[in-house]
């Protein structure tokens, strides 16, 4: 049963801070999708309407749009609505099902931990450079690829302890 399926009552302490840092993620990105909804309409304003391109408006949308995939991304992993192919599992022989789930949680588990790392390398190799018309560190672009890594590999070890005490 998936975390958000459950009644709070029935979660534990280190589950509902998991669910409310997916569902964080969630607020997030929802929030920057709007902003991005809505620099793209100033975007259109300003080009056709005042004949005068606001030029932030790419960068900006640059970075909204890392933050949301990322962000959304992790929170995927949590509530296990990201893309899967459960269904070639669900098909082998009931006796090889349970190994080739523990090894999709530990191949989510490597990948979190990589994109964590990576993510961590790169903003902090970038995060001196200042972007374009904005200003801001260049890092901040690889800030949510780290956040995502962390988050997926801590959604991936609920999962393998759900799967080991039965509650998955």
């Amino acid at each position: 049963m998936f975390e958000r399926d459950k009644p709070v009552a029935e979660m534990g302490h280190v589950e509902r801070v998991l669910d409310l840092l997916s569902k964080a993620c969630v607020a997030v990105a929802g929030a920057g999708l709007v902003t991005l909804v809505v620099i793209f309409g100033w975007l259109v304003w300003g080009r056709y309407v005042m004949n005068d391109t606001p030029t932030w408006v790419e960068q900006v949308a640059l970075l909204l749009v890392v933050w949301i995939t990322f962000l959304g991304g992790a929170a995927g992993v949590q509530t296990q609505s990201h893309l899967s192919i459960e269904f070639v599992r669900e098909m082998m022989p009931r006796w090889l099902r349970m190994p080739l789930h523990w090894m999709a949680l530990a191949g989510m588990l490597v990948f979190g931990v990589v994109l964590f790392w990576q993510g961590w390398t790169l903003a902090e190799s970038t995060w001196t450079r200042r972007v374009p018309m904005l200003g801001i560190p260049e890092g901040l672009r690889a800030v949510p690829m780290a956040i995502c890594g962390a988050l997926t590999a801590l959604f991936t070890l609920q999962q393998a302890v759900a799967l080991a005490t039965g509650k998955d």
